[in-house]
């Protein structure tokens, strides 16, 4: 989880696969947002699916993301609007500091280009499954004392150990 993915060669079955599981993995977690290095694939892929303002659905994949970060207000995170999960971290969340806007580009499985600007909690999700892909987990970003808390909680549930695995939406969190 800590290691940068490697980008998107080859567009065959074996991609579109990954996508189509990625997609009912994110589903039955539940989530808004996975990256292929969250089901132990070191592919630079992540799927997203959202619900904006207006209840419109918004959905889709980006491949080879490059992702365009706005400004970071200066301040602390507020626990009510600013508050992140993790399908990595099951169970916890921690306000953090994002930027509002991004602007996010690649390409869909159809090798179609994406170009999508985005701001609040979209502009939230892109950032954090991109930063999936450069081997950075929300928890890595927290500022004290929540990265203390964080980091605590890890150690204490063994995540991150070798060999220790769990499937979104597959295993029972409770034991």
């Amino acid at each position: 989880m800590h290691t940068r993915a490697s980008e998107v060669t080859d567009f065959n079955q074996d991609l579109a696969d990954l996508v189509a599981d990625m997609y009912v993995t994110m589903e039955k977690a539940p989530g808004v947002g996975l990256a292929a290095t969250q089901v132990g694939v070191g592919l630079r892929v992540f799927v997203y699916d959202y619900e904006d303002e207006a209840g419109n659905p918004v959905r889709g994949e980006v491949i080879n993301p490059i992702l365009k970060v706005g400004e970071i207000e200066a301040g602390e995170a507020d626990w009510d609007t600013e508050q992140e999960g993790c399908l990595s971290v099951p169970g916890e969340r921690f306000p953090l500091k994002r930027a509002d806007w991004v602007s996010l580009s690649g390409v869909d499985l159809k090798q179609k280009p994406v170009k999508i600007e985005a701001t609040g909690w979209l502009a939230r999700i892109f950032q954090h499954e991109f930063d999936h892909l450069d081997g950075i987990l929300y928890v890595d970003r927290l500022a004290e004392p929540h990265k203390v808390d964080a980091k605590k909680i890890v150690m204490k549930n063994n995540w991150g150990k070798p060999g220790l695995t769990w499937l979104p939406g597959k295993d029972d969190l409770e034991g």
